[in-house]
């Protein structure tokens, strides 16, 4: 389908009552709003991480019953949609021209975004006013470069791990079974690209995957849309296990984290977009469908369906060129997770302990975060990509158990960062290269204005749909 025009948009019959409550958006803030109520009063009924109760386990239970979808399907949907993304490149002129593109301007915006992490971090010095009480652990995961180019390496073709422990009752085991998520993306690059040089005859093999990858895609759809539900679980859940006491003891630590997300989600991020001669209100009004969805999930990839959608129908980015760069933002482009947060808190880090770090070890800083972002490879949490910068620094390690407590609420924002971040790559790069729709990118926000799109035959139905959030929510 083209994405040419919204030619004859189908009117929108539907009162504001109804508009405003089948709204996606509104859905989101009002979960949010809700589980944030919920969470106060399971404190007030003295609920807290140690001392469960049936209002607690309830919302822990929504919530990870929630992120427990978004994780089941994030290993078909990595592997058929980089399979899928780079096979698309033989529909794409000049594609060598825009992977180098997309990759550049990924590095300059992790480059912006890690010096800003370090001016806050040595303005506001967060290590040398942090709160009583904090005491340092170990991680629960080490990232390594070495281990990193190790992990590049498949054991097996999907990448698959088993972890086997004792049981609780002795003698017995218990074995649990992931995946090792750079792997399963090295094999699908791998798959991708051979599916490529094969020519005609992996013809099949590229149209069953992209056949697939739109079944998976629905069924995140259909999980994307109780995401509501799962909003409300998760927030209630971290507000009764968390709650200020432990927030205000990395109060500093937490305001420079998200006081530079602001600024490269509300000042770096618009300034690229008016340099381009892109208007900033339609950047934000087409990416936050997909920045919610971001700042509730904590997953890149559980995102990935929306973030797609909304860049090639909201921002009016050529698909063929949307399902190259997209996923492949959602799998490196994290300048939340690998610039900001961990320039912050290596600098947090090193202040706590009393270690001055010197020019060399800035520098390190600006490298890792530059080079080092496949490190997080779109999951939820940046915990390895936090080890990997200190071990390089040579900081201490233990420095990161201080600051697991507030991980969870750190993480929404950082992921709603990324994912602003891998919306707006493809679309000033579509731009510079004169390949965006920019018919589409200034068209109005609101009714349903893809319901005679009858190309695009897995388009959400009218009834399931709301107005601005709601057709680009939908699976392509």
């Amino acid at each position: 389908m083209s994405t040419t025009a919204r030619a004859q948009k189908a009117p929108d019959t539907r009162g504001p009552v109804r508009k405003l409550l089948t709204s996606f958006g509104f859905q989101i803030l009002a979960a949010l709003v809700l589980g944030i109520a919920a969470g106060l009063i399971g404190r007030q009924l003295g609920a807290t991480a140690e001392n469960p109760t049936g209002l607690s386990a309830t919302l822990d239970t929504i919530g990870n019953s929630y992120v427990t979808l978004l994780r089941a399907a994030v290993v078909p949907l990595i592997f058929t949609a980089i399979v899928a993304s780079i096979s698309n490149l033989r529909r794409v002129q000049n594609a060598a021209r825009l992977a180098g593109q997309t990759i550049l301007w990924f590095a300059i915006t992790a480059f912006i975004a890690v010096i800003i992490g370090i001016v806050l971090g040595l303005v506001i010095q967060p290590g040398n006013r942090a709160g009583e009480g904090l005491e340092p652990g170990d991680p629960y995961t080490v990232g390594t470069w070495w281990n990193f180019l190790l992990g590049l390496i498949p054991q097996n073709f999907l990448g698959l791990t088993v972890n086997t422990s004792p049981g609780a009752v002795e003698g017995t085991f218990s074995s649990s079974v992931g995946f090792n998520i750079l792997q399963v993306i090295v094999v699908a690059a791998v798959i991708g690209i051979a599916a490529l040089k094969a020519g005609k005859k992996a013809e099949p093999f590229l149209v069953f995957t992209e056949s697939l990858l739109k079944v998976i895609q629905r069924v995140l759809w259909w999980i994307i849309r109780i995401a509501p539900l799962g909003t409300f679980g998760l927030i209630g859940s971290a507000v009764i296990k968390y709650g200020w006491e432990k927030l205000a003891s990395l109060g500093w630590f937490a305001a420079a984290v998200y006081i530079g997300l602001a600024l490269v989600l509300f000042v770096v991020y618009p300034i690229l977009v008016r340099t381009h001669g892109l208007s900033i209100k339609q950047y934000f009004s087409g990416v936050w469908p997909a920045v919610q969805l971001a700042f509730v999930s904590r997953s890149s990839i559980g995102t990935l369906p929306l973030t797609e959608r909304v860049t090639e129908r909201n921002l009016g980015v050529p698909r063929s060129y949307a399902s190259f760069a997209v996923p492949l933002g959602a799998t490196t482009k994290m300048d939340g997770c690998a610039a900001i947060y961990p320039a912050i808190a290596a600098i947090f880090v090193a202040q706590f302990f009393g270690i001055e770090l010197n020019f060399v070890q800035y520098l390190l800083i600006v490298i890792v975060s530059v080079v080092g972002s496949a490190a997080t490879a779109g999951t939820t949490g940046a915990v390895v990509m936090l080890t990997l910068t200190l071990s390089t620094l040579g900081l201490p390690l233990e420095g990161v158990g201080l600051l697991l407590a507030i991980d969870p609420i750190l993480d929404m924002g950082r992921t709603a960062v990324n994912v602003a971040g891998q919306a707006l790559i493809p679309t000033i790069v579509a731009k510079r290269e004169g390949i965006l729709n920019e018919e589409l990118y200034n068209a109005p926000r609101e009714g349903l204005p893809f319901a005679d799109d009858s190309g695009d035959d897995d388009a959400p139905e009218p009834d399931a749909v709301s107005d601005s959030d709601k057709e680009p929510v939908g699976a392509r």
